[in-house]
């Protein structure tokens, strides 16, 4: 590196020369670096979303250290760069509504700042995304890594699942089989270390789908954040950005067709969240990448399901990391994926898969003795979702993939919150929920309530599931017979604002239609109620004006109409 001439980075764009620009831009980072900091080392970027308001990525700021000294060790310079961090409990009213803002904000700073290359820090859902759709629009070689699941914790000597067993209990409660203080007693054994939830939610999958991409060094997602080995593996990543930027490995390089078409295959091996959805549409969005809802359907339905884990199996991140992790799963679909789609390292995902092993095979199962035989997401059509709507039948109820039944329709989910605990309400267990309102702009944000509790009356009587249909999104966490992102949502004059209370509602998954059952001319004549458009007629200002305005819908990912394609890291005009 010594060697290296100033004008083959792109910090020396800034750090180059003896003018008066030159002297400033090193003059004002010259506090503690050495003069040969800015000799034409690479300058890497670690994108940090560590934040005490973000619990699941508070221990960051120890894995940026790692990444530190293994980007010292190859010769380039670390700088941490802190990121915009969503906590998914914390923020209000959904950390959705700031995926695109979040994403927006890492680019502009990626573009403006004086980086040849970047390290990805993520952790909680959106962070991860968010810093993916940044990378891919500012294609500087980048590189993630997955802060990594929190380790098992145990409750009356059961092991409990972060977020499944939130809403397990939670519905235990109204149902009165167990009482509000042991559901109280079982909150500190929840949250056992550091890390984000333990299932495979959202913030599993999308670190399993970053390695899936390429993005990952192999091996590395779904390493516990406890674990000493992510530090470790934290350090190889460091001294890898400075190997990419060399090489001049960008993201465009690696998150092909065939990359995102992997990444598909393993969210149905290893049941992943639907959320992975709008964030593969959104990340391939920013690339230009052809991706639709369909290929979920063509390329992982019939994709089995190999990780036994919760919520649509038993187990917990933890064991899935013993067991020998993602690699290991995908080593039994390998004939499955694209042999030529790159990851980090130079070198194709497949690989990385003859040698990996399956040491359990409990949680990882073999091809021919799947927890499912076909668990990828299904995508549904009909008068309810022309664009589109999706279901996970890995964690539906098998008895309601087929189901027949009347709506019963909430505006918006204080509608919903307000009425289902009603012993009076008119519901049974073909009673289909209804929930609109709740879409990309309706609520704004498209907020995890798909997945409505049950009515306490039913609960009572021992039902467990019922069909549920609604524009917004459900936790990856969650479970359930649940139609989710139907497109085009209720705010955007979606069907889903016509249906009434006591319409039939038609639902085939093997065929893959969503229906309501009323006559054409009816339909055609019926307009959204006085209810329904109030739900929607909230004032807004700042940011959530501006995602109002330009929010695409859930079909495409969600992201604004203006950020998509891919813009480079060129800055039009120098600083003066």
């Amino acid at each position: 590196m010594e060697g290296r001439p100033v004008s083959e980075t792109r910090s020396a764009q800034w750090y180059g020369g003896s003018d008066r620009n030159g002297y400033i831009h090193r003059a004002w980072m010259r506090r503690g670096l050495p003069a040969h900091a800015f000799d034409g080392r690479p300058h890497i970027a670690i994108a940090n979303t560590a934040s005490d308001l973000t619990p699941c990525n508070a221990h960051l700021n120890e894995v940026a250290e790692s990444v530190k000294r293994g980007v010292y060790e190859a010769g380039g310079i670390p700088l941490n760069m802190p990121a915009v961090s969503l906590g998914e409990t914390m923020v209000r009213p959904t950390a959705m509504l700031w995926r695109n803002m979040a994403a927006m904000a890492t680019e502009e700073l990626l573009r403006a700042n004086p980086i040849d290359g970047v390290v990805l820090l993520g952790g909680c859902d959106k962070t991860i995304p968010s810093l993916l759709m940044a990378a891919a629009s500012v294609d500087l070689p980048a590189v993630v890594v997955p802060g990594g699941p929190m380790l098992t914790g145990t409750f009356r000597g059961q092991p409990l699942g972060c977020g499944t067993d939130v809403w397990r209990l939670s519905e235990e409660v109204r149902a009165g089989t167990m009482s509000q203080e042991q559901f109280i007693a079982s909150e500190s054994s929840m949250i056992r270390s550091r890390g984000h939830c333990n299932t495979m939610g959202t913030a599993s999958t999308m670190g399993l789908m970053a390695e899936a991409l390429g993005m990952v060094l192999p091996g590395l997602a779904g390493t516990p954040a406890a674990d000493s080995r992510l530090l470790e593996r934290s350090h190889e990543t460091g001294r890898l950005a400075v190997e990419m930027v060399t090489e001049q490995r960008r993201p465009s390089d690696l998150l092909t067709r065939g990359s995102f078409l992997n990444a598909i295959v393993a969210l149905a091996a290893t049941g992943g969240s639907s959320n992975a959805v709008v964030h593969l549409l959104a990340i391939a969005g920013r690339l230009g990448v052809e991706l639709t809802l369909e290929d979920f359907d063509h390329t992982g339905s019939d994709v089995p399901l190999l990780v036994d884990l919760q919520p649509a199996g038993r187990f917990l991140m933890e064991d899935l990391f013993r067991a020998g992790g993602l690699l290991a799963a995908l080593r039994e679909v390998k004939d499955l994926l694209d042999p030529t789609a790159l990851t980090v390292t130079g070198k194709p995902l497949v690989d990385f898969l003859d040698g990996a092993q399956a040491w359990d095979r409990e949680v990882i199962r073999f091809r021919d003795n799947p927890v499912q035989p076909q668990a990828g997401i299904a995508v549904l059509h009909g008068n309810l979702a022309p664009d589109g709507a999706v279901i996970k039948p890995a964690a539906a109820s098998p008895h309601l993939l087929q189901h027949r039944g009347p709506a019963l329709v909430f505006d918006s989910v204080e509608d919903m919150h307000g009425r289902i605990n009603d012993p009076d309400l008119d519901v049974d267990a073909d009673t289909v929920l209804v929930l609109r309102g709740c879409g990309p702009k309706g609520y704004p944000g498209m907020p995890e309530v798909a997945n409505m509790p049950l009515p306490p009356k039913l609960l009572e009587q021992g039902v467990r599931d019922m069909v549920r249909i609604c524009d917004g999104r459900m936790s990856g966490t969650a479970y359930g017979t649940v139609i989710l992102h139907v497109a085009p949502e209720a705010a955007a004059g979606g069907p889903l604002s016509l249906v009434r209370t006591g319409d039939m509602i038609n639902l085939d998954v093997s065929a893959r239609t969503i229906d309501v059952d009323v006559a054409a001319d009816e339909w055609a004549a019926r307009t959204p109620n006085a209810a329904t458009v109030e739900a929607f007629a909230t004032p807004r200002r700042g940011w959530e004006q501006l995602y109002v305005q330009t929010v695409q819908q859930a079909n495409t990912g969600a992201d604004l109409d203006f950020l998509v394609g891919s813009s480079g890291n060129e800055v039009s005009r120098e600083s003066h």
